[in-house]
Order: C-alpha cells, then sequence, then structure tokens
C-alpha cells in the first residue's frame, strides 16, 4: 500500500508505459517468489504483489486515457473502458478453467530433491498449485512485451512554451522529489470537491467489492444445509465465480447500451444504489436462492461500476497527476479491506458494513452529480454566449466585405 502508492505516483512524470513495463516485470518477480519455501522470500513476494497492484489499477488507465485524448478520440473513451471490463470478465472465466486444470495436473513436487544440507525440506518446489504463477508469468512477459514494441509513450505532462529548462524533451519535471507526485495528488485532492467526491466513491464501492470476494464463500456455505453425514458444505465453486463473471459482463453491456441515453453520473447513482438494496437484501435473507440472486445483481453493477468509474475520473482528474492522484485513492480501500480482515467479522457483519458504505457512497455520487451538472451547465451557456458574441461580428465583417467588392460610385456627368 505504502510503496505501491509512491511508485505508482512517479509514472505521470517517468512515463506511463514505462511504468507498464516495470509492473509486467515487478509480477513476474511476485509469482517466481512463490516456489520458495521461505518465509522472508514469501514475504517479499507480496510487497512486490502490493507494488503491482497499485500499478496495474492506476498507469494502465491512465495511458489509456492520455492516449484517447492524444487521437482525439476522448467520446470513445466509455466505449474503451466498456470493453475492456467485458473482456477482463472473460478472461477471468478462461483463466479460472486453465488454473483449475494446471493446478490439477501433477503433485507439488521439490525441484533439487527431498531435502536440503541440514535435513530440512526443499526450499524450491514445482508443480501442482504452483503452474497457475508460471502461466500468469508468460502472461506478463506478453504483456510487457506488447506494451514495449505496441505503446507509444505518455506522460501527466504536457510542455509549454513557460516551462523551465529543468523539463525535458517529452515534457515532465526531472527536479521533483520522489514523493512530491504523492504530496500534490494529496493537495490537489483535498483541494478539489470533485476529484475528493470521486474518490470516496471509489473508495467505497471497491471496498466493498473486495469484502464481497471474501464473504460471498462463507456466506453461501451457512445458508446451505448439509446432508446427512457430511462435516463441510460441497459446492461447486468454479461454477458460482463463472456465473458471478457471466453478470459482470452483462453488466458492461448494458452499461455500453445505457451511456448513449443518460448521462455518467447518472448511472453512477443508480449502479451505487442498486449495490447496496442488493447488499441490504443479503444481510435481511435467510434464502440461498435470494442471497445467490442477489450476489449476481451486486456483480452486474460491478460490471458496469468499472466504465462508468472510468469515464468518470478521465474527467474529473487532471491530467498531469492521474496516476498519483489514483493511487491515492487506494489508500483508503486498502485500509477498509485490511480493517475488515483483523476485526474477524462475520458473513452478515460485513455485508451490515457494505451496506452501509454503499450507502455512503450513493450520497457522494449525488452531491457529484450535482456539482458536474451544474459544471456542465455552465460550460454550455458560455459556449452559447461565445457563440452569439461571434454572430454580430461575423455579420459585420460580411457587410464591410461586400462593400469593398462594390468598389467606388462611378462619377456623375454634369451637362
Amino acid at each position: 500500500m505504502v510503496f505501491g502508492s509512491f511508485i505508482g505516483g512517479m509514472a505521470d512524470a517517468c512515463g506511463r508505459r514505462k511504468f507498464v513495463i516495470l509492473f509486467a516485470v515487478i509480477y513476474a518477480l511476485s509469482c517466481m517468489t512463490k516456489h520458495f519455501k521461505n518465509f522472508h522470500i514469501l514475504m517479499l513476494g507480496r510487497l512486490l504483489g502490493g507494488i503491482a497492484t497499485s500499478l496495474l489499477f492506476s498507469v494502465f488507465d491512465s495511458w489509456l486515457i492520455r492516449a484517447h485524448a492524444d487521437a482525439g478520440l476522448k467520446s470513445y473513451l466509455s466505449k474503451s473502458f466498456s470493453a475492456a471490463a467485458y473482456g477482463n470478465s472473460l478472461v477471468a472465466i478462461g483463466a479460472g478453467l486453465v488454473a483449475n486444470k494446471a493446478a490439477s495436473s501433477n503433485d507439488l513436487l521439490p525441484f533439487f530433491g527431498g531435502k536440503d544440507e541440514e535435513g530440512e525440506e526443499s526450499l524450491f518446489y514445482m508443480g501442482g498449485y504452483l503452474n497457475p504463477f508460471d502461466i500468469a508469468l508468460l502472461a506478463l512477459i506478453l504483456c510487457g512485451f506488447m506494451a514495449a514494441t505496441m505503446w507509444e509513450e505518455n506522460y501527466g505532462e504536457t510542455k509549454s512554451d513557460n516551462e523551465e529548462s529543468a523539463d525535458d524533451d517529452d515534457g515532465h519535471n526531472k527536479d521533483q522529489p520522489w514523493y512530491g507526485a504523492l504530496k500534490t495528488a494529496y493537495t490537489t485532492t483535498v483541494r478539489s470537491r470533485d476529484i475528493f467526491l470521486c474518490g470516496a466513491v471509489s473508495s467505497f464501492f471497491e471496498g466493498s467489492m473486495y469484502i464481497f470476494v471474501f464473504m460471498w464463500t462463507p456466506a453461501l456455505k451457512n445458508l446451505t444445509p448439509k446432508e446427512e453425514g457430511e462435516d463441510s458444505v460441497s459446492l461447486p465453486f468454479g461454477l458460482i465465480f463463472s456465473t458471478f463473471m457471466v453478470s459482470c459482463m452483462a453488466g458492461s453491456s448494458l452499461f455500453s447500451i445505457l451511456v448513449e441515453r443518460i448521462k455518467i453520473e447518472v448511472l453512477g447513482i443508480a449502479v451505487m444504489l442498486v449495490s447496496s438494496l442488493s447488499m441490504m437484501a443479503i444481510v435481511f435473507s435467510g434464502s440461498d436462492v435470494v442471497t445467490f440472486v442477489c450476489m449476481n445483481l451486486f456483480e452486474m453493477c460491478v460490471g458496469m461500476y468499472w466504465p462508468i468509474m472510468g469515464t468518470q475520473k478521465g474527467g474529473i482528474v487532471p491530467e498531469d497527476q492521474r496516476s498519483a492522484i489514483y493511487n491515492l485513492f487506494r489508500i483508503p480501500l486498502n485500509f477498509i479491506v485490511l480493517t475488515s480482515l483483523l476485526t474477524d467479522l462475520t458473513p452478515k457483519q460485513s455485508f451490515i458494513a457494505t451496506t452501509t458504505m454503499l450507502a455512503f457512497g450513493t450520497a457522494c455520487q449525488a452531491m457529484l452529480m450535482k456539482n458536474r451538472l451544474h459544471v456542465n451547465s455552465m460550460d454550455e451557456l458560455k459556449s452559447k454566449s461565445m457563440q452569439q458574441d461571434e454572430k454580430p461580428a461575423k455579420k459585420e465583417e460580411d457587410t464591410e466585405a461586400i462593400e469593398l467588392t462594390k468598389g467606388p460610385d462611378p462619377p456623375v456627368e454634369v451637362v
């Protein structure tokens, strides 16, 4: 959380494509540490994984938004985020099936023999549940290679005429300290009401989403009756997860239809409200069927949330601090998830907490919508006023041009 926030904030100044490649390298190293039976190496892997996750949720979106702006395709940004959310769900289903098959293909065995010189078990293992990490390693190598060869570099700042010589040819500042990006992002966030509300909505919803990820399994287990002679409940978790991902895909598809007719801010309120109501229904429901349906409804809202929030942040967060502010948004999110895990809440208590957070998120989204619609209406009025001011001036110019083309009147002959 700490190291990832600082490193992710440096992407705006150093180049977002470089940090996408850095993400692939760091996450690949994290996957490699899983082969070692050593606490310190595994903790290093978790540290690298945390840094890579911060980069994953900041530099990719930042690069995409700037690339759309540079290409003059900003009106297609919402459709790009919708396609990305749909593709993420589709890939998640395939990845789950491949990982399950790979993990059961062979046994987990020591790679360098059974025991080391001191008679302890080997430190390096292969096979079993480590196979999915090896497959992820190949995917990360492909990701880094494609970013390095197919993407153009972009930065958080655009070089202007009055910039000092400390800026290089690409237009980013080299003199800023390593913590300067996050510090500037914090100052910008607390001074801008829209950015602060956008971050609050993001933290509340994504915090609720991660708590849901931890709690949906025990919640369904508690509601499923046990068969005679069995100590635990056996559920088709792979099938349930696939159903969640299909619901997420349905949500992203629904967004691509509704975004043509309804404003992004209004869709955001609808998603937050429906999510809160679905969590509330899970709290009060004693039926496994009703609970499962509400969980799928929440996953549909998740599928709509990603393109909504991606488009919304694309229009609110300033370009020169985008990656840093995105990482700043994740700090309260991580505190929410950490608090939930450390307090050892029951599934019902956890869903009460998510219902409350989503209700607060709905209120924040409503205030954000009010601000954004007011700003948009003011911009439209200014645009119309400028057009009206330009019309008389243009009319006068046309009149003068006509008079010039006529030339002087011919002299009158006197008889």
